[in-house]
């Protein structure tokens, strides 16, 4: 894709195109005091929101400008605001912003460092004039300024154009990562040749060796997509993981009591050996728990480290949860069926 000379590199990072005209608000004003500093210290050149902090001046929620212009003036602004904002990480690129535009819909983002403290603002207007322009005819580029559904459709579909302007770029970008999955595959073959002669032992745990990797596999995919989704929005912080982490890993315990009892009961009504069910039940639930850990960490660690967690985590993640889970497995078959 031929790219405009005016159009930014998208691996650039957003802060050096974020707005830094904008009065901030504490959340303890009410809204006559807002306005009255909104008057004193300026507006900027454009703006869409009002973004509110606390005393450590760490973003704490959001006013959309028609709320606090209809609002009475002796209203907390805590009141009013809206507490769940989208921010964008100071850490993010070019690119990653433009995807914060096309799924959340908003017409402008905070820029927040690592303790959500707000350094700067962008807004649809970079992006509309910026990278729709990219090879539009000169109706397209008056269209592509009114910033409406249609924006969005539009910086989505250029979005795509510019992930694919290279198959050469992708293939470079992508491979490496698939070479974890080919690595990681090959220990766990090294590891069922140690564990040949369990197996010889009960030729039940071949067959549902793929049962137990599909149903891994899931759990961990899904746990790593919920991380993925929310890292567009907050920063890798101790009590974020902390509380990620709890809520995934009791989701992952209910899952996996529930599908290992439900795969016992069938190898036990199937074959009628107890410790058969018990090693191939056991495991599924050992195994989906570390599934769901690595689900949620390889991704913030990933987005820690400033690779891209979308490319880089599925294979990452994949290959460890298979490789853990293969252990938990033939290590439990061992010390049961010995």
């Amino acid at each position: 894709m031929n790219v405009a000379p005016g159009i930014p590199d998208f691996n650039a990072p957003v802060v050096e195109h974020a707005r830094k005209d904008f009065p901030l608000l504490d959340s303890e004003m009410t809204v006559g005091a807002a306005l009255e500093r909104i008057r004193r210290e300026g507006v900027g050149e454009r703006v869409i929101y009002f973004y509110v902090v606390d005393e450590q001046k760490r973003l704490v929620g959001v006013v959309p400008t028609r709320r606090l212009l209809t609002a009475p003036l002796e209203k907390p602004l805590r009141e009013i605001m809206v507490r769940r904002v989208a921010a964008v990480p100071a850490t993010a690129t070019i690119l990653d912003a433009c995807e914060f535009f096309v799924l959340y819909k908003f017409l402008a983002f905070p820029v927040v460092d690592e303790q959500r403290r707000v350094v700067g603002i962008i807004d649809a207007n970079l992006f509309a004039e910026e990278i729709l322009e990219a090879g539009e005819s000169e109706d397209q580029k008056r269209s592509s300024r009114l910033v409406g559904p249609e924006f969005f459709e539009a910086l989505g579909f250029r979005l795509e154009q510019i992930r694919g302007a290279s198959p050469w770029r992708g293939f470079r970008f992508r491979f490496p990562w698939l070479l974890v999955t080919v690595t990681g595959g090959t220990l766990s073959a090294v590891l069922a040749h140690f564990f040949e002669a369990t197996l010889a032992r009960s030729l039940v745990l071949a067959f549902f060796l793929t049962m137990v990797l599909a149903l891994n596999e899931s759990v961990s995919m899904q746990s790593m997509s919920v991380t993925i989704h929310a890292l567009r929005s907050v920063s890798v912080t101790r009590a974020w993981l902390i509380t990620t982490f709890r809520r995934e890993v009791t989701t992952a315990l209910l899952l996996g009591v529930t599908c290992g009892v439900i795969v016992s009961v069938i190898v036990l009504v199937w074959r009628s050996n107890l410790r058969d069910a018990f090693v191939i039940g056991g495991s599924i639930t050992l195994s989906l728990v570390t599934a769901c850990a690595l689900g949620v960490g390889v991704p913030s660690i990933l987005r820690r480290f400033k690779l891209d967690p979308k490319i880089a985590a599925g294979p990452v993640t994949l290959a460890l949860a298979d490789f853990i889970a293969l252990v938990i497995y033939f290590t439990s078959a061992w010390l049961v069926l010995k």
